[in-house]
């Protein structure tokens, strides 16, 4: 139930304009500090993981490994996504706390 939440604001947000979506907008987004969220997909690669981890530790954005790339894209209304950035602050706040309950759960 709470999946579905997450994606639902993914849809907002692309919606919105605020998501940049692909591992090259994604790292500028991170980098030009207009990232407020990052999530990348489950089934990406271990550098792509590691890639995005040391980004965003780095320039202090949060960071989650969360569903697969077929479900990030779909929610984004695209084929597959292997990241994405969340670049408003108020939909990265409640996508935040809906990922930060999953891992309370696990």
């Amino acid at each position: 139930m709470k999946q579905n939440k997450i994606y639902s604001l993914i849809g907002i947000a692309m919606r919105g304009r605020n998501v940049v979506s692909g591992e090259f907008a994604s790292q500028a987004a991170v980098k030009s500090g207009t990232a407020a969220l990052v999530i990348v997909a489950d089934n990406a690669s271990e550098n792509t993981k590691k890639l995005f981890s040391n980004k965003c530790s780095f320039y202090q954005v949060p960071y989650y490994v969360y569903g697969t790339k077929e479900e990030l894209g779909h929610a984004m209304g695209k084929d597959l996504r292997s990241s994405l950035a969340v670049t408003d602050s108020g939909i990265a706040q409640a996508m935040i706390k809906q990922l930060e309950e999953l891992e309370t759960r696990r």
